[in-house]
């Protein structure tokens, strides 16, 4: 949780938008001249001071409520009961009602000549609720209950496997290890029999807060999240297809080469040379990085590393705490202090014996000052040491911006948030691990294993993107009433066929909810922050190595120890969501616009060896 109020309930994403109507029908007109009368109206009647003391109120009872909201979401999510399912559901509810009533508010100054920075709080106040209840009686209670009651089935999930009920990191770690075509279908097809229960309350919980943001002034919720940008949504929606043209050429290599050694793996029962890739081959439970099936795709004639960071970690004595200690380490290299003595005492760092808990990894900001903490179910592995780093760039980023005001405590916007745990995860380099001591001089990789690093890294970062843009692409048609409730999983699966060139395993069932099987559906996290993290670590990641004088290839830089770049970055994470997210951009990198030119410098050399493996393929997966 970045800024927690109400966590998966209605949690203010605290980044600034721009609502901007549309032209429409002559009622839709003659609305919008009522509204441009009433605006003048109140300008008439409230002043610029007005407006400041209003502010000056609900930043001081939304910090306080923040916080009662946010120990009891703690509460709920590392102890998941009876009792604290209701004072999540209760404590949501509560905030819910404040944020809308307050968000309703911001009306009364339309047409007020503002100050930017006063302009820019107003906005945040008015689109920056992830779920929006509408002010009739009730509605924000019931509400809270349902997305209380989604993000607690989900968390509690489990399938029964071989005589044993397994929940979703047992599950996992089949997906990710086993070969056998049948375990992988029926562990994939398991999992997904725990999310048709929430398919009623999704949709109901879709219906209310669509209304919320009408009230608002939104056309829907898609309207409404798209336009927390700094820019009009639907020129925000064609910035993401830009960001994914810049990209795809790339993926459309990687799936191709992945699809070719799976078929080598399987034969053309299994997986055909051609067409979409079966979902459940491709070692994650959603499908959505690929780096468990490395040893599958490595490139032939290369050497990879001679390593294993999983055996290494585990042979240097390495547990979860240490793991988190690491990560800590990696940040005070730059110049940034240690982390409070209470994000020790305080943080969930492994799954408890005694009781559930949501193991989805995330970090939190409880107090919106010092009271930082992660909530992890750590394994000593490779990917949960990547994990670790992402989840304290989160914690880093909300203790760089605590002193500002409270709506401007977030990042410039939300994928700047995901993106810096990630641009730092990029410097984890075998140079890094030899820093550690996990790997000696003598088993840092030739130049000529770089591309089977890069292959790797590609795996998760490339693999990843059209997954990143798909699930919101997917929560906006619905949002929008372009897809019902009884198309919820063919418009998912069909998605995932377009952009991602995967299918599942088999038929799905009538009564399938499969998005519901992914945790930030139920969750309600929104989506699109991640794909635009993606882009936006590499941009970061190329600045910092420019700053740092580094002049080899790019996917072989490592900042670690470099503190005047890590000054400049904390810089860039100390203003928060205080000026729009181009400001912060070009704080740090020099430029305003998100770029994938950066993602596509990183692999060239991939690239190249991709385009050059696929040449007598026949790639691409339309039919």
């Amino acid at each position: 949780m970045k800024k927690i109020l109400t966590g998966a309930v209605a949690s203010i994403a605290l980044i600034t938008a721009g609502c901007v109507a549309t032209a429409g029908s002559d009622a839709d007109l003659a609305t919008a001249e009522m509204e441009a009368s009433s605006a003048a109206m109140n300008a008439e009647m409230v002043t610029v001071d007005d407006a400041y003391a209003f502010i000056e109120k609900v930043e001081a009872e939304m910090s306080e409520m923040s916080e009662y909201v946010a120990r009891i979401y703690w509460n709920q999510a590392t102890n998941i009961t009876f009792d604290t399912n209701w004072l999540a559901a209760k404590a949501g509810g509560e905030f819910t009602e404040m944020a809308v009533k307050y968000a309703n508010e911001t009306k009364k100054y339309e047409g007020l000549d503002l100050p930017p920075e006063l302009a820019r709080k107003f906005q945040i106040l008015k689109s920056g609720i992830t779920l929006p209840a509408p002010q009739t009686e009730g509605a924000a209670a019931e509400l809270a209950e349902i997305t209380t009651s989604l993000d607690a089935t989900y968390g509690t999930g489990k399938f029964e496997y071989k005589g044993e009920v397994l929940n979703l990191e047992e599950l996992s770690n089949i997906i990710a290890t086993s070969r056998d075509p049948e375990e992988l279908k029926a562990v994939w097809e398991g999992w997904r029999t725990i999310s048709p229960p929430m398919k009623d309350d999704y949709a109901h919980m879709v219906e209310i807060a669509n209304e919320g943001a009408r009230e608002l002034g939104f056309a829907n919720l898609a309207d409404m999240w798209l336009s927390n940008y700094d820019m009009p949504s639907d020129d925000m929606a064609a910035e993401v297809e830009r960001l994914w043209s810049q990209v795809e050429p790339l993926y459309e290599e990687l799936h191709c080469h992945v699809r070719a050694k799976l078929n080598e793996q399987y034969g053309d029962e299994v997986q055909p040379a051609d067409g979409y890739i079966r979902a459940d081959l491709l070692g994650n439970m959603w499908a959505q990085q690929w780096s468990n099936i490395y040893p599958l795709v490595a490139p032939e004639g290369t050497s990879g590393p001679s390593y294993d960071i999983t055996e290494k970690l585990v042979a240097k004595g390495y547990d979860p705490l240490k793991m988190v200690k690491t990560g800590e380490a990696f940040f005070t290299s730059l110049g940034l202090k240690e982390l409070p003595e209470t994000f020790w005492e305080r943080s969930m760092i492994t799954r408890p014996a005694d009781r559930e808990v949501v193991c989805h990894a995330s970090a939190w900001d409880l107090d919106n000052q010092e009271d930082i903490r992660i909530k992890m179910c750590t394994q000593v592995n490779s990917e949960d040491f990547q994990t670790v780093h992402h989840e304290l760039g989160h914690n880093y980023y909300q203790r760089a911006y605590k002193d500002q005001d409270y709506l401007h405590q977030n990042g410039a916007n939300d994928g700047f948030h995901e993106a810096i745990g990630d641009f730092l995860a990029l410097s984890i380099t075998p140079s890094y691990y030899q820093e550690l001591g996990l790997i000696s001089e003598d088993e840092i990789p030739p130049a000529e294993a770089d591309t089977g690093l890069l292959m790797n890294q590609a795996l998760d970062k490339i693999a990843f993107l059209p997954f990143g843009l798909m699930v919101d692409k997917w929560r906006w048609d619905v949002f929008r009433g372009e897809t019902t409730p009884d198309e919820y999983t063919a418009s998912w699966v069909e998605l995932r066929q377009k952009y991602q060139g995967i299918t599942p395993p088999g038929e799905r069932p009538a009564d399938a909810f499969d998005p519901g099987a992914k945790y930030h559906i139920p969750g309600n996290t929104p989506y699109l922050r991640y794909f635009l993290s993606f882009v936006m670590q590499f941009q970061f990641h190329k600045a910092a190595c420019e700053q740092a004088g580094w002049e080899g290839p790019l996917h072989r830089c490592s900042i670690y120890g470099n503190e005047e770049v890590g000054a400049k970055f904390n810089a860039m994470m100390e203003m928060g969501a205080s000026k729009p997210w181009p400001d912060a951009l070009e704080a740090f990198t020099g430029t305003r616009e998100m770029d994938g030119g950066a993602i596509i410098e990183y692999f060239a050399p991939l690239m190249t060896y991709l385009e050059e493996e696929n040449k007598d393929r026949n790639c691409g997966w339309s039919e």
